[in-house]
């Protein structure tokens, strides 16, 4: 039995699971997906937003605020790449105008510091690139960029380093309480005992909220389909770029990441399913077309891969973070839309402290460490840091993914650092493989026998993203030579 099962380890339910080894509980992250970030957390915008869109008063636009203004430290204490490139919300029209005004009170209530309309001549030389149509502009200065999934799994693996657990593929779908514990039953049949749950399972948290009698919540899913434009298009813009928000969204941005590529998207259309993540034809086009509205001489050609994420919409729009109306013990934590990626360190926060009012004990732990050491980035070190760690490890001198220059040596590490990859996309996105130009083509035949290795099994059971996907099915053919 644990002291808290937190269910949903995407970016906020890992983050309140780091936020609770702060403290002498024992703590078990669930996961419905093989691995964490595999939801919402690996496909989105990527953007720490300034917080001048959120209704003045609301639960989200005080988490977005508070969110904004811890990411820096979170980030820098975790290792994962972030940076404030501000961003500008673009008028074009007298409509647009108005926008901006209504944008700009927002941010001023909100407490948002620096947020200021500027002209369009002088959005133009911020961004030389920006349309020439564009008459004015919202800028904040706090507006920022990460990386999603890195901060994912930075945040479960302190949390783990500190104490944690972490069990993938346990679906719930039952949840019975007695003398004071909760036992959670998954799909397969294993059960789990907790003294507190902590339900943050994102898209499915209306789902989960009703295994606990909760029947109220209505999660609507909302599709956005983005464009990654390669490294050599980085550059095409320094701020994130927006155009005026709708009642759907903030509308489609172009902005640069962390990694140095540059992201378009995302299109914003309710659908009932909670797991079509596929791309069209269409949301593609209309990707393009109003990103070059905004910056005309962005590069379509140069895009080299293209997703859908989902959004966890409620009817109110607002944060919903509330113990549980109908069962002890229990906090739901719905509606966690955009901002949420913002905002995650303070909705963690804000969950703790909910949990402690609603009778957990919270006594801080001495050896707490808040700092979590990264899988060495060899692209980014100079030829001095490189001998080094060469001289410590050979497998960082053998280059595997030749796009990204990833070696084996990282992707030894991705395999057991944690939380640990078990698959082909685990790696992916702990070390960047394959996210090249050549999307795999290259590096994949040689990180799947890295992987077989290091996980002690054959090449055959070496999957892309856990369950049935397999990569290799057999050989066709024995290997030698004829003589």
């Amino acid at each position: 039995m644990v002291d808290v099962a937190v269910i949903g380890a995407g970016v906020v339910g890992a983050l309140i699971a780091r936020e609770l080894s702060r403290y002498q509980l024992s703590v078990l992250l669930l996961e419905k997906a093989d691995d964490v970030a595999m939801g919402t957390s690996k496909a989105n915008s990527a953007i720490v937003h300034a917080g001048f869109d959120c209704v003045p008063g609301s639960l989200m636009a005080k988490l977005n605020v508070d969110g904004n203004r811890m990411m820096e430290k979170v980030t820098e204490e975790l290792s994962v790449p972030f940076k404030r490139n501000g961003s500008l919300v673009l008028a074009f029209d007298e409509q647009d105008n108005e926008t901006l005004k209504t944008l700009l009170d927002r941010g001023i209530k909100n407490g948002v510091p620096g947020v200021r309309i500027i002209s369009g001549d002088e959005a133009r030389e911020m961004e030389p690139r920006l349309s020439e149509a564009v008459t004015a502009a919202l800028y904040a200065p706090t507006g920022g960029i990460v990386c999603p999934y890195e901060l994912t799994i930075a945040a479960a693996g302190n949390a783990m380093d500190n104490g944690a657990e972490l069990k993938t593929g346990f679906t719930l779908t039952g949840a019975s309480y007695e003398n004071g514990v909760w036992t959670l039953t998954s799909a397969e049949g294993e059960q789990v005992q907790a003294r507190f749950v902590v339900n943050a399972a994102g898209l499915m948290s209306d789902t989960v909220a009703a295994l606990f009698g909760d029947t109220d919540y209505q999660i609507q899913p909302r599709r956005g389909e983005y464009m990654l434009l390669d490294r050599d298009q980085g550059k095409t813009v320094s701020h994130t770029i927006f155009q005026c928000p709708t009642k759907m969204g903030k509308g489609i941005l172009v902005t640069p990441t962390v990694d140095g590529n540059l992201l378009l998207g995302p299109t914003s259309e309710n659908q009932e399913s909670k797991e079509d993540v596929a791309t069209t034809a269409e949301g593609l086009r209309t990707v393009a077309q109003l990103a070059a509205k905004s910056v005309p001489s962005v590069n379509t050609r140069a895009v080299i891969t293209s997703f859908t994420g989902l959004r966890s919409c409620s009817a109110g729009h607002d944060f919903i973070i509330e113990p549980s109306a109908h069962s002890e013990h229990v906090l739901h934590l719905t509606g966690i839309e955009s901002p949420g990626l913002s905002s995650a360190p303070a909705i963690a926060q804000y969950a703790v402290e909910k949990l402690g009012e609603m009778g957990l004990e919270l006594a801080p732990k001495a050896d707490f460490d808040p700092i979590r050491k990264p899988i060495p980035k060899f692209r980014e070190m100079n030829e001095e840091e490189r001998r080094k760690l060469i001289e410590e490890d050979s497998r960082f001198g053998q280059i595997i993914c030749r796009c990204e220059t990833v070696t084996e040596g990282e992707i030894v590490r991705a395999l057991h650092q944690n939380p640990p990859a078990h698959d082909l996309d685990g790696v992916k996105r702990r070390t960047r493989t394959g996210m090249g130009r050549c999307s795999g083509g290259f590096c994949t035949p040689q990180a799947v026998e890295i992987i077989a290795r290091e996980l002690g099994i054959p090449v055959e059971a070496v999957t892309k993203c856990g369950g049935s996907s397999k990569l290799l099915f057999g050989k066709t053919k024995e290997g030698g030579r004829d003589e």
